[in-house]
């Protein structure tokens, strides 16, 4: 299965695929920091960013980057 068939059949069964993925990722940037959520996912930190910002999240003093020094 790739994305473009699952998106075909989410689609076909009336699921709005993109409201889904945007609450999902709003739910996560609530849940950790928002640099750590779009390296995982491969999303731009400003776009992750704007989601917490969007969603009252607290993350917005997190300093990414290597700690462990």
């Amino acid at each position: 299965m790739d994305p473009t068939s699952l998106l075909d059949q989410l689609r076909a069964a009336g699921v709005p695929a993109q409201r889904g993925r945007t609450s999902a990722i709003r739910q996560l940037v609530l849940q950790a920091p928002a640099p750590v959520v779009a390296r995982a996912l491969g999303y731009h930190d400003k776009t992750t960013t704007h989601l917490v910002v969007e969603a009252g999240g607290t993350w917005s003093r997190y300093a990414p980057g290597d700690h462990r020094r």
